[in-house]
């Protein structure tokens, strides 16, 4: 599983795309607006001037991610030798599932398909498969080339050895998986939500401010980063998208989205993205 194509040049793609290649694999990176590659591209440069600059790249990395890495924008051509391939697009079950119908009559036959869902069903979007099995969840981490976790969630109608084949895959792009299995949410989601939702709930009562209860978890409970603070890395709209989501599935009371996230989004305020989310972020 060496050649990967990974579908979606945002955050989570480009980040993917650059891990791979760094990981020693031939990636393509497209996406439905051809536009957004030139942008994905110049990102994961980025990435690599600042991974020389801290030591943990070297100039031969760097010289090895451009030789493997392609930006391609016609889907049919990108996936067209795929082993691996990999969604990541925006958090929205329709337009999943019809990505995954072009990408199952176009991916070779034995190419892993994966979802990078956060928390939609992935039993849902195989549901829109001829053949459901070939699809597993392969959730990675903002930002893709620190974070550790994948979690792997497979399915009820997941073929054998499906999410085996993830596990390993993501060993060798150096990450540490666990495996769950397909529920609102997962693990990681569903958990990160509620203590994020918790401490929009407690700033918008005025417990404290947005910079004491992030310090309240780092100091407290050794998280490396606040609820509030990595609210802002993940985006606002990504957040209050996943809240709803998950109220809906689950019908409880601690995952409804507070009245502060809906209206910061409404402004416009996304987090770091944006330049301001419950913090003001520089240039």
């Amino acid at each position: 599983m060496t050649r990967i194509a990974v579908v979606g040049a945002g955050t989570m793609g480009h980040g993917i795309a650059y891990v791979g290649a760094l990981a020693g694999c031939d990636v393509t990176l497209t996406d439905s607006r051809p536009e957004a590659l030139p942008d994905a591209v110049a990102k994961i440069e980025t990435l690599l001037a600042g991974g020389l600059k801290r030591g943990k790249v070297t100039e031969g990395d760097r010289a090895g991610v451009h030789q493997r890495l392609r930006a391609e924008p016609r889907l049919d051509r990108a996936l067209a030798e795929a082993e691996v391939v990999i969604e990541a697009v925006i958090e929205d079950l329709a337009v999943k599932q019809r990505l995954f119908a072009q990408i199952e009559r176009l991916a070779p036959e034995g190419a892993l398909l994966a979802s990078n869902t956060s928390s939609i069903s992935i039993g849902q979007i195989a549901a829109a498969l001829e053949d459901p099995g070939r699809l597993v969840g392969m959730h990675f981490f903002n930002p893709v080339h620190v974070m550790k976790l994948v979690e792997v969630v497979t399915h009820p109608r997941a073929a054998r050895g499906a999410a085996e084949r993830a596990v390993v895959f993501a060993r060798r792009l150096g990450k540490d998986p666990i495996v769950v299995k397909d529920s609102p949410g997962f693990a990681s989601s569903r958990l990160g939500v509620v203590l994020g939702l918790e401490a929009m709930r407690m700033l918008e009562q005025g417990v404290a401010t947005a910079e004491d209860i992030d310090k309240a978890m780092e100091l407290g409970y050794n998280h490396p980063m606040g609820p509030l603070k990595l609210t802002d890395l993940v985006g606002l709209d990504v957040r209050l998208a996943i809240a709803e989501y998950l109220y809906r599935s689950l019908e409880e009371a601690q995952f409804e989205p507070p009245q502060i996230l809906r209206d910061k989004v409404k402004k416009g305020e996304l987090g770091k993205k944006a330049g301001r989310g419950f913090y003001t972020w520089a240039e």
